[in-house]
Parts: structure tokens; sequence; C-alpha cells
């Protein structure tokens, strides 16, 4: 009998990643064999993203790609989109199946067999509501990826805030975790798969709780693993507080990087997104991580031409957000996603959306900024000493090895080794190397300290 096979693309965020991850690790369980999309395979997964009307197109993209190219595959379609526009997706001629979030670890919906003579979808969505648990998930585990380093590992999900803009909410319900014994057994799976770095990840993350253990409970317990690293992804302002700032001060495993959403600059434009947070909370936390924990790197996102948004709004943004020592920005431009409160507000004239063009206008300006910022932040350790975790290796011209890596505050390092037989052995290796410049793309040049 054949050995079935699957294949999957993911779209959208690191918990898409994890969740497609595990649900093929799901499969590879039961036996089937994990095939790259250009291979094809029997069951073809794509994970939608629903977070802009941009990530919806994308994904639509995909589903017909993928059905275009493996016209003799299944194909099922999950994430936020699927929960979101099932009927949309089963509109799509080749599409096999419509998992919601309900359903989409239900090991039996992938081993159906589907009626060859039915042309007719199954969709197998419930309502949000019905996502009561949150799944754990994680990268590969049984067939760990080749020349990974580092893991992502999904602990939380759902949001409870209900932001005026976000239908994340509408897609994953409200905010609930994984219980800590749960986290604990897959993050030693991770780390006995040989996974070097474990990146935690969810909707908002640092609202866990389980039981009387919050965020910085679990992160304590995470520090007894035997991994090198605990990277936090993104994180609310209004959780950036002491207690966790002085925990990752005092960490040699915690790395001491955060993603910090802004959203905006302007106090009046977070007051109609329905932010938890005000600008002088945001700088008042970000100034004592980045004066406490040493090397900090803290990144923003930073939306523009939210519906309402001054020209005035704009600038005091731009003002703000060049007077802050930030590693990077993440600059979009508001897309209004149906169903939430901003589509509401419009559609009942109560605000105006900003011209396209000038919102573009705008997003430009922005990342130009952040390019400034990101800059001067990897050119400020030039002559310093940073911890690499080397990922990536291979010859150039000459003969010589590159390899290159993350520091702990998540600069891309690269260096140059003489002994091509030596370098073999860097990959998942932690070296101290002196940053000695900035060549293209903002990679650190450096050298390895012996």
């Amino acid at each position: 009998m054949k050995q079935k096979s699957v294949a999957a693309v993911t779209l959208g965020c690191k918990v898409n990643y994890a969740e497609t991850a595990s649900i093929v690790d799901m499969l590879v369980a039961e036996g089937w064999q994990f095939h790259d999309i250009r291979d094809g395979a029997d069951i073809i997964l794509i994970h939608t993203c629903a977070v802009t009307g941009e990530a919806e197109r994308k994904s639509r993209q995909q589903i017909r790609k993928a059905i275009k190219k493996h016209p003799n595959a299944k194909v099922v379609v999950a994430g936020c989109y699927a929960q979101l526009a099932p009927e949309h997706i089963a509109q799509i001629d080749g599409v096999s199946l419509v998992l919601g979030m309900a359903e989409k670890f239900d090991r039996s919906h992938y081993l159906e067999e589907p009626d060859r003579k039915e042309r007719n979808v199954r969709v197998r969505v419930s309502p949000v509501e019905a996502s009561s648990a949150a799944h754990v998930a994680s990268s590969l585990i049984r067939q760990p990826e080749k020349g990974r380093t580092r893991a992502f590992l999904k602990i939380q999900d759902g949001c409870s805030f209900g932001c005026a803009y976000c239908a994340i909410p509408l897609a994953r319900g409200r905010s609930r975790s994984v219980p800590l014994a749960t986290v604990m057994e897959r993050a030693a799976a991770i780390a006995e798969a040989g996974y070097r770095e474990i990146v935690l990840t969810g909707i908002n993350i640092a609202d866990y709780h389980d039981g009387q253990h919050g965020f910085t409970d679990l992160l304590r317990h995470l520090e007894e693993l035997d991994v090198s690293r605990i990277r936090i992804s993104s994180i609310e302002p209004q959780f950036l507080d002491d207690e966790l700032i002085e925990l990752v001060a005092g960490s040699t495993k915690i790395m001491p990087h955060f993603h910090l959403p802004l959203q905006s600059g302007s106090d009046k434009v977070l007051k109609a997104m329905g932010r938890q947070y005000d600008t002088a909370l945001y700088r008042e936390r970000l100034l004592r991580a980045v004066s406490s924990i040493r090397g900090c790197a803290i990144g923003a996102d930073v939306m523009v031409g939210y519906p309402g948004e001054s020209e005035q709004d704009f600038e005091t943004m731009y003002r703000f957000i060049e007077e802050l020592p930030v590693a990077y920005l993440h600059v979009f431009s508001c897309s209004v996603r149906p169903g939430t409160r901003l589509s509401r507000e419009i559609a009942e004239k109560r605000v105006s959306r900003v011209v396209s063009a000038e919102a573009s206008r705008r997003a430009t300006r922005l990342a130009q900024l952040g390019q400034q910022l990101e800059r001067r932040f990897a050119s400020s350790f030039i002559g310093r000493q940073v911890r690499v975790l080397f990922e990536e290796g291979g010859a150039d011209a000459d003969g010589k090895m590159l390899w290159s890596g993350y520091s702990e505050n998540y600069l891309r390092v690269q260096v140059a080794i003489d002994d091509a037989a030596g370098g073999e052995s860097m990959k998942g290796v932690e070296r101290e190397v002196v940053i000695e410049g900035v060549g293209e793309g903002l990679l650190l040049q450096g050298r390895l300290v012996f």
C-alpha cells in the first residue's frame, strides 16, 4: 500500500507556522511522509491569514497555485481566512476541504477519503466560540527541519482586548492559554529534537495564565530546559512590567529582545484604536527596558493611514518614534477588516478613510525612518562583542566558509572561517564575535573570539 504524503504552505504569522507544523507532525505520526510543496503530495495544506485584505488575496493566490500545479492533490484550507470566510474559499474550484479553528487539529478530517465523483467542497467550520481550548503547537518535532536551530512554540491563543481594527478575535476567539505542563512537555521535545532556541509565540503571549501561573512563571520554568536560548516574540506594551524586565535582565537564557507593538504615536489615534496604553506609558516601558537590559533590542509595529488619522497625527507619530531608541520598525497601512468595530464606524460615517495615496506616502516616509533607526542600532555594535548562534554556512568564491546567525538581540551576523572543515561544525554552536562593520542588507561582519 502506497505511503501517503502531506505538503504545506503557511501564510502570515509565527502562530500559523507553528500550527501548520503541528498538523504535519500529527500526520507523520500516522505514517505519512512530509514532502516539499514543490514535489506535491496526497494532501496539500494551505494555512491562511486574514489580518489584512492583502493577506487574504495572497491566501487565494496560493490556493489557486497549489490546485493548478497539483490537480490530483486533496487541497485542505485552514487558518484565519478559512474561519472568517469559508464560503469564499469553498467557491474556489479544486478545494477539497475547508477547516475552521476548532477542526484543523482533528486528524479524522485529513484521513477521510474524498469521493472523487462528488466535486462538492466539504466545509467543517464551527463558530469561533467552539474553540474553547488553546492547542499547543510548535515547529516540526518528528522530522526536524534541516538546518534549523530555532523552533516556534505556541503557548497561547486568541485575544480579549478587542482593538477596533483587529479581526483576530473574530477568527480566534478570546484569550486562552496552553496548560503549563503541556507547554513544558512540548518544550522538552523541542530541545530533544535538537533545536537550540525556542521562540515563544501566540496572539497575546504575555496574557498567559494557567491557574496561578502567569507569563513570568512560565519563563522561569522554561529556563530549566536544556536549550541555549528562549526568545519572547510580540508582547503588548502594558505587559512589559518591572518583573518581566528584571527577569530578562538577570537571565542567561531569555534573550534581550522584545517586539513591542506601537501602532500609533498619536494618543488621539491610540484612543480611537482602543489600545490599552498611551504614548507616555509606551515610552516609559521602552526606556526602562533599554536602560535595564544590556544590549536590549526593541522593535515596533506601526500602522499608518488609520481612518481619521490627520497629517498632524502622523507628524506627531513620526517625531515620537524618531526620538525612541528602537531597533527596527514594521510599517504597514491600515486595512479595514469586515466585522470589526472600525468597519462599523466607517459604515456609519463616524470616521473617514485616509486616501490610499496619502497612506502610502506616510508608510514610505516612516519606512525610511525605520531604515535609519535600524542602521543606527546595528552600527552601535561595531567594536563590541556579541554572542551568536550560528545557523547557516557556505563557501565563498575564495573557499572561505561564511557562517551566519543571530546575536542574542537578533542582529544578523556573519563571520569568515579559513578552515572549511572546522566550519562544518558551526551549525547550532554559540560563539563570541567581535563586530567589525556593517555590510549589505545590514548584515554585521565580525570575527570569532578565540
